[in-house]
């Protein structure tokens, strides 16, 4: 099976050039323009390489970098953008994209960013970026006294329980019933809180209020189900606006996932609570009603809720319930109390404890509750009786929580054995507390080592929030002055990307780390190129400004990447004339290198730039006559300008020859490109693989002698790869270099 490559462009047909290097590379490639179209294929293509324009509109780009990152972490996440965004560029590497694509994409800058990507492997920024191992936790250093003086807590205590314990059961048995039911009524209230999330999840699900409108059972149905298996509810029923069931779908065994659907059932409509939200009443609590119902499938616990159009339109209503005997098997696991609901009129609805008929008192319970004892088969027992209510405060009926009565009341050894487990738990509490103590101080520890390890590779959005006035909250807030300045220095660092290639940008990190390079000025021998626009000064007097910076901008994007693929720096640009210069950056070349590479991007830019005519042609736009001129000799590279504002540079006679070289271009009606005779000569065995022609000597302006002059005319490739070895042209000495 081919590898897939989904490609996320705002603008397809820019894309072209990315499509057809990904489908020559053996990809199976799918082209969509939209977030939410990715979103929909992604899954089913599982693919080996994403690439996601950053200017695609709103957010949607975050949440796409997100779910590639957590559900295809092998894919790999590559970023394309037309024009500079900082913004987003940084928010980007926050979320951990590294290697960004600019246009025009060309096979050579493709090439680049695809290696780059499978060089910044997960693996590799693991191991480049770990930490040594922690022997011992500052935790367990917090942990330890404490546990030393719980023990000790716990001998003494012991000791004095052994004589002085004394204990009143039934006061402790009543505060464990009030306890119990205080536990089940606030229970209740989560279990109904729960129940509602679930509504909200469904009634919000898009597409659901749609197919209640239209009674679309299936559509409700595939909606509605993987939210309820989810939340692993008893039943869901959605239900149109006239209160007739659309769907329903109730679990019926063991399985999880295992629900039979039904749909016509019309017996909720004459339930209050589906009443209220059919009549679109709303309370100080909300539009949701709550309540239980003796329906023919059992008796039932509902929350009910109205799923609205986008208009605000009621469509339908949804009910999530569970049987209330689940209801109490759930209660009696969560409090170890027995649970009983009873209606208002005291009719025993379920129970964990009681199969008798059983009935609550007859009077009106206080909201304080009632406890009553009750004498059941598996003994006796008391209830703690408290009304029942929804959310919304209406009443339900009652609910009991009920535990077995000990009718002992005197000092025993079990009784000891309890106050012992006391002692005990208010030991562990001791060493809990301690735990917290270490944890409040080891957090922030934990947090800011994370931090760094962000910031190590790369993200300079961290930001730690800590309102502690104490060391630690000092310590944060020192390392989050650290991580602006360093968020500043990425910023300048990114700049320096743009205004001179990621390589030389590097190369003057490393220079300056090492103090290896002098800002103040040095000499080597290097080649310089120089092009220009023939007769593109009239053409601009005829053109707006903002097309001619377009033109400018498209012509110079396909030239620079061939500068950068043979080795080349550019210097500067200056309207429709480019300075570059081989030898120096990004690493030292002899000048027989520097003259080579430099003639062999000219050639290929001659290539480029009849590419970049056939389509202004094809646009009815002039084409562009370049003049290219190349000359080898000794230039000073430094910073040029003031102290606080530097642009490193190269200067000497070699550039301003190179320009006069440039300008014997003019005489020919095409573009063309005209060398020195000191890149002649250092070029040495390697002229016969160029088909140069002598253009005599010409007398450069600014000089006393005339000099030889060459038109390189394109490769030789029968010469090519004949073996002309270095040694028979021996290397001139620098200072023996022609002047030029």
């Amino acid at each position: 099976m081919k590898p897939a490559a989904l490609l996320i462009q705002s603008e397809p047909e820019a894309a072209g050039p990315l499509v057809d290097y990904c489908r020559a590379q053996g990809a199976a490639v799918t082209l969509v323009s939209t977030v939410a179209e990715a979103l929909a294929l992604i899954g089913e293509l599982h693919p080996r390489l994403v690439v996601l324009d950053l200017h695609l509109p709103g957010n949607d780009w975050i949440q796409l970098i997100q779910w590639v990152q957590v559900r295809l972490p092998q894919s790999r996440l590559l970023i394309t953008n037309k024009y500079p965004d900082l913004r987003r560029e940084l928010l980007a590497k926050k979320l951990g994209c590294s290697v960004f694509l600019r246009q025009p994409f060309t096979p050579t800058w493709i090439e680049r960013a695809l290696q780059q990507l499978e060089q910044e492997t997960p693996e590799r920024a693991s191991a480049q970026f770990a930490l040594p191992r922690v022997r011992l936790p500052v935790s367990a250093k917090i942990i330890l006294p404490f546990a030393l003086m719980a023990l000790v807590f716990v001998l003494g205590a012991a000791y004095l329980v052994s004589r002085y314990v004394s204990d009143s059961v039934n006061d402790r048995f009543r505060r464990q019933l009030v306890d119990a039911a205080t536990l089940t009524n606030d229970w209740l209230v989560r279990e109904e809180n729960r129940l509602l999330g679930t509504l909200r999840a469904i009634a919000n699900t898009q597409g659901l209020a749609t197919a209640l409108a239209t009674g679309d059972a299936e559509s409700a149905r595939r909606l509605a189900l993987p939210i309820a298996v989810n939340a692993q509810e008893s039943a869901v029923e959605l239900l149109s606006a006239q209160g007739v069931s659309v769907v329903a779908l109730r679990r019926t065994g063991g399985t999880i996932g295992d629900y039979a659907a039904t749909q016509g059932d019309d017996v909720y409509r004459a339930w209050p609570f589906v009443q209220h939200v059919l009549a679109g009443r709303a309370d100080a609590e909300g539009d949701k009603f709550a309540g239980w119902v003796e329906a023919p499938w059992g008796r039932y616990f509902y929350v009910a809720g109205p799923a609205f159009t986008a208009d605000g339109r009621l469509t339908g209503v949804v009910l999530v319930g569970e049987p209330l005997s689940d209801f109490a098997r759930r209660v009696r696991a969560e409090t170890l109390a027995h649970l009983s609901f009873y209606a208002d009129d005291g009719t025993l609805l379920a129970s964990t404890l009681m199969t008798d008929a059983v009935t609550a008192p007859a009077e009106t319970i206080p909201d304080s509750g009632l406890i009553r004892t009750l004498n059941v088969t598996s003994g006796a027992y008391s209830e703690a009786l408290t009304p029942w209510t929804a959310r919304n405060g209406d009443r339900l009926g009652l609910v009991g929580a009920a535990l077995a009565y000990n009718t002992e009341a005197a000092v025993s050894a079990f009784t000891q054995a309890q106050a012992l487990g006391f002692v005990a738990f208010g030991a562990a509490l001791v060493v809990a507390i301690g735990w917290v103590i270490s944890q409040h101080i080891t957090q922030p520890l934990e947090r800011l080592v994370q931090a760094a390890r962000d910031v190590g590779k790369g993200n300079f959005q961290v930001k730690l929030y800590d309102g502690g006035s104490d060391e630690i909250g000092v310590l944060v807030q020192a390392f989050n002055r650290m991580v602006t300045g360093l968020q500043e220095g990425s910023i300048y660092r990114d700049l320096l990307g743009r205004t001179v290639s990621p390589e030389v940008r590097e190369q003057l990190r490393d220079a300056f780390a090492a103090d290896g390079l002098r800002l103040e000025g040095q000499t080597a021998t290097a080649t310089v190129l120089m092009t220009d626009i023939s007769g593109f000064t009239a053409l601009s007097e005829k053109t707006d400004p903002q097309t001619v910076l377009q033109w400018l901008n498209e012509y110079f994007s396909e030239l620079a990447p061939v500068v950068s693929a043979h080795g080349g720096v550019i210097d500067k640009y200056e309207g429709d004339a480019m300075l570059c210069f081989f030898g120096v950056l990004p690493r030292p070349m002899p000048p027989r290198e520097s003259a080579f590479h430099a003639c062999q991007a000219a050639l290929e830019m001659l290539r480029v730039i009849e590419a970049i005519n056939l389509r202004r042609t094809l646009r009815g736009e002039p084409p562009f006559i370049t003049g290219i001129g190349i000359n080898t000799g000794k230039v000073t590279a430094g910073g040029l300008g003031a102290a606080d504002r530097l642009n490193y540079t190269i200067i000497g006679d070699a550039v301003n020859t190179t320009q006069r070289l440039e300008s014997l271009t003019r005489q020919f009606t095409e573009s063309a490109i005209v060398i020195s005779e000191t890149t002649y000569n250092a070029l040495r065995a390697r002229r016969v693989m160029f088909q140069l022609e002598s253009l005599g000597q010409h007398l450069l302006k600014g000089k006393s002698e005339p000099v030889n002059v060459y038109r390189l005319l394109g490769n030789a490739p029968e010469l090519a790869s004949a073996a002309y070895p270095d040694s028979a042209y021996p290397e001139p000495d620098e200072a023996s270099l022609p002047a030029c």
